[in-house]
């Protein structure tokens, strides 16, 4: 799948705009922020770890997503502009983030 294609879905481009901004974030918490099933937050992180946009660490229990630092530069400018641009994708996912109780320690 093509980078366009895999930001072409607005949950998946919302979650890669909320890891932008918060560097790392676990699938729980992507779920929390998107009010969204653990199998539907699974596959869509998936895609875009399989288009190259993200990278994942295992942290006890936890798998973290967080953009690729492999990116090319003229990528991360596109995300950013595109983060800029449509802030409001996350402003919500961003509030339910931040309520969120128990949120997983980090690992590093």
């Amino acid at each position: 799948m093509t980078v366009f294609k895999a930001m072409g879905d607005e949950l998946r481009l919302a979650a890669l705009l909320l890891i932008l901004d918060q560097g790392k974030l676990c699938v729980c918490e992507v779920m929390e922020a998107f009010a969204a099933p653990q199998p539907k937050v699974s596959r869509h992180l998936s895609t875009l770890r399989d288009a190259g946009l993200l990278d994942a660490e295992r942290c006890g229990q936890w798998v973290y997503y967080y953009l690729s630092p492999r990116l090319p530069a003229w990528l991360s400018q596109v995300l950013t502009e595109t983060a800029n641009a449509n802030g409001e994708l996350i402003r919500t996912p961003l509030a339910r983030l931040e309520a969120m109780k128990d949120r997983p320690e980090r690992c590093f």
